[in-house]
């Protein structure tokens, strides 16, 4: 099987950004040339894919999703999470262990990794339970979840609070490699809070959560991590005081790496004014400071991926008062026009921007993925970068519809998404 990607601006972060051709055969890059058209051989075998006025990357990798099953299968599946993810331009996802059951064993990894081949879209790769249960308390097998196929380990959603837990955690997933990520969050400082804590929460009668609740927890993690010489993965960063000490541990040489979201460099806590539970998410939505602190520290690599945080809730759980509501919002489909928004703002270069989708988080959890270079799979996101569209939530791809940008005009959209060579994704 043999495709052509003909006379689009191939950007390949670090490696090529030049107007090109891309042979794919069996599955693979193969060759990489202006104009190859005419030096094919059997060329009626052959697919012609014209990409003229787009851009052709590698396939986004998202490492921070939840597809919710098994457990949860109202709010998401493996199926509808990654064709979801295909048409948001994401060919590897990394999926969160807050399942029902917790994915705590190789037996739920197993089952995760099966519905994802049943699937057959966007590639999955588990992340494990740093606990039992997520319940902070006892270590998961941390050796048998790594065997298992799982890229990382996190508690994602529930803080691990016992620092001392968090240390052998830490201590073991060195022994195999393996990133740990905490939510960094004191539950105590966090308690009973639903928003970003400061003026307009006070002005809603709103109940707060301080940045030091995530802040408290970042400085503990990076200690431990430095500690332990283990590797650490910082979850969406959201605070002037996170990207301060991300920044100091990076100086030191630190083996740590961070993440931010689309939605906290993009709305502010000015979007709960309107108590509209889509704008509810943890950690919460912050001050226009804290948003200009996180694209700074995106420009200048501190942080070193964007990831969604793509987490589904169905629509009666949303619609509650904001206080009773769940935290979290979708945002596979939505990526990339906002990460485009910081490229428009003078932010990031093209380059940079695709490169906080591709190869920065293929480095950060060591994934064969990433990049176009001659031999890798043929992971291949087309974008129109020109093209408008309006966010209607009822025509995403995923089971949820918990978004807080709906309506909103956005300027950038994914035209194909091939996995393996194959097209799985093809816009209306």
């Amino acid at each position: 099987m043999r495709t052509l990607i003909k006379g689009g601006q191939v950007i390949d972060p670090g490696r090529m950004n030049q107007m090109a051709d891309i042979l794919i055969e069996d599955g693979k890059i193969h060759t990489i040339d202006v104009n190859l058209q005419p030096t094919l051989k059997n060329p009626e075998s052959v697919t012609i894919i014209d990409a003229k006025g787009l851009i052709v990357c590698p396939g986004f990798i998202d490492l921070h999703v939840h597809f919710r099953e098994p457990g949860f299968e109202y709010k998401e599946t493996i199926a509808t999470g990654v064709d979801s993810a295909v048409a948001g331009g994401f060919t590897t996802v990394c999926c969160m262990p807050n399942t029902n059951p917790v994915n705590d064993s190789q037996s739920i990894t197993d089952f995760i990794l099966r519905q994802a081949k049943i699937a057959d879209k966007a590639r999955v790769f588990p992340i494990g339970a740093i606990t039992k249960g997520s319940k902070g308390e006892e270590l998961a097998e941390i050796g048998e979840l790594h065997q298992a196929g799982c890229v990382a380990i996190s508690d994602d959603g529930i803080p691990v609070m016992n620092s001392l837990v968090m240390r052998r955690a830490m201590e073991y997933a060195r022994a195999f490699d393996l990133p740990v990520i905490d939510h960094c969050e004191d539950s105590h400082l966090s308690a009973g809070g639903a928003m970003n804590e400061g003026f307009v929460s006070t002005e809603l009668g709103i109940p707060g959560i301080p940045n030091a609740a995530e802040e408290v927890m970042v400085a503990r993690n990076i200690f431990l991590a430095e500690l332990t010489q283990s590797r650490l993965h910082l979850p969406h960063v959201s605070t002037i005081g996170s990207v301060r000490l991300l920044r100091d541990a990076k100086s030191r040489g630190v083996s740590v790496t961070a993440e931010a979201c689309p939605h906290h460099f993009s709305l502010t806590e000015e979007a709960v004014r309107t108590f509209d539970t889509n704008a509810k998410m943890n950690p919460p939505l912050r001050t226009d400071a804290d948003v200009q602190a996180v694209k700074g520290a995106l420009k200048d690599g501190s942080i070193d991926v964007i990831a969604t945080d793509h987490a589904p809730h169905a629509v009666h759980e949303k619609q509650r008062q904001f206080d009773n509501a769940p935290f979290g919002i979708i945002g596979l489909e939505s990526a990339l026009p906002l990460t485009l928004n910081l490229v428009e703002d003078g932010v990031l270069t093209i380059e940079q921007a695709i490169a906080k989708l591709t190869c920065e988080p293929a480095r950060v959890f060591k994934l064969p993925f990433g990049t176009l270079a001659l031999g890798a799979d043929a992971d291949v996101t087309l974008i129109d970068p020109k093209k408008s569209w309006t966010l209607d939530p009822s025509r995403l791809r995923s089971k949820s519809r918990n978004t807080p940008f709906a309506g909103w005009t956005m300027k950038g959209q994914v035209v194909k998404t091939l996995v393996g060579g194959r097209v799985v994704y093809e816009a209306e």
